[in-house]
Formats: structure tokens, sequence, C-alpha cells
């Protein structure tokens, strides 16, 4: 798949979530339970201990059913070392040319950190894939609406802190998506997955 198609892919259904867990079987126990209640995109944080062992099983697992990607990568090394564990996607919370750059090489998206007006342009001019507007707790949506009042070219994905209830208000404001850790991923399996599905449909009637 060419990167656009990644990209696409990746954010379709305007969430993605965040797993950042004290363990490996932490991280694959939740992205079992996201995925097998219809979530079709997740990035492993690089924090999770052995997260790219568990990249790389969820990508074989998965196949083309759910893009897979890498969280929290801060630099070149981290890049490589994420997209040869098979991650689809890189996501930072900080803008950095080489992880850009690697990313960009070997055919695979990347989503910058930005949090100024001109952060958005200089990760644009170096051609991220799309902006991670992080942490969105320090932000609010009316931040993401007059943004792109002047650059409606600006893919902003908030992450950070998003709760269900507010998530929807976010893609409403010009988000093209938003990312969810905990207040998506906490919970039994039941309760995940009813949230889930509540989200997901509260996202489709979100103009």
């Amino acid at each position: 798949m060419y990167r656009w198609e990644i990209t696409r892919a990746a954010l379709a259904q305007r969430v993605f979530a965040t797993i950042r867990s004290e363990s490996y079987d932490q991280a694959a126990a939740t992205a079992d339970t996201l995925l097998s209640a219809g979530l079709t995109t997740l990035e492993i944080s690089l924090t999770t201990p052995f997260a790219l062992e568990a990249v790389t099983t969820l990508v074989r697992e998965v196949g083309d059913d759910a893009v897979i990607g890498a969280g929290t990568v801060l630099d070149a090394v981290s890049a490589r070392m994420a997209i040869e564990a098979g991650a689809r996607f890189l996501l930072s919370p900080s803008l950095d040319e080489d992880v850009l750059r690697t990313g960009h090489r070997y055919g695979v998206p990347v989503f910058p950190g930005v949090a100024t007006p001109g952060e958005v342009v200089r990760a644009m001019e170096l051609g991220a894939d799309a902006l991670t507007l992080y942490p969105a707790t320090s932000f609010t949506t009316a931040w993401v609406t007059d943004v792109r009042a002047i650059m409606p070219q600006a893919a902003l994905l908030p992450c950070g802190g998003i709760t269900v209830a507010a998530a929807p208000d976010w893609v409403a404001a010009g988000a093209v998506a938003v990312g969810m850790g905990s207040a998506l991923t906490s919970g039994d399996r039941e309760t995940v997955t009813k949230r889930l599905t509540d989200l997901l449909e509260r996202l489709a009637d979100t103009a």
C-alpha cells in the first residue's frame, strides 16, 4: 500500500487507540479486546515493555484487517526499529525531521507532534502525513477550528487526555481523527466493547 492509502485506512474510523501498558501481556490483551470489538487502528507506545514484539505479533495476526502502528517514536533509530517490526505508521509527540525522513524512506506514514501554527506549517513542509496535537488537554476544540480556518489542509490528530464524551466534539471542530488512551481502553472486556461501540456510532454521526 502507498503511504496515502495507509493513512486513509488508519484514520477511517476517526479514532485510534494508544496502548501504553506496563507489560507485553497487558498490551496484547488490550489490543485483542479493541480489535475484537471492531476498532481498526491502534498504536503500541514504545514506552511499553517489548513494544516492538507486540507490534510484530499483532501485524502478523490481523494482516490487512487492521492498521497497527508504533507510538512515542522519538528518533530515527526507533523509527527504523518500529518499521522493521512491521509498524504501518509512526506517531510521535514531537516534530523530528529524521523520524519523518526514515518513515518516508520506507513508505511508512508519519504523524509528528505539533503544538503551534508554526510547527503545523513546518510539519507539512516536511511532508507529514497527519499532525499529532499533543497533549490535547493543553488545547481546546476551538484551537483546531481556528487553525483549520487559515490552514484547512492541516490534518490534525488531537491525542492525550481525550474522553469518550469529548471525542466527537474534536472531530466536529475539524480534527480528522482523535487518539485515545485509557479513556477508551480501561475496564474489563465487556465495558471496553460497549464503550467502543457507542463511540464509533457517535463518530459516524458526527458531521
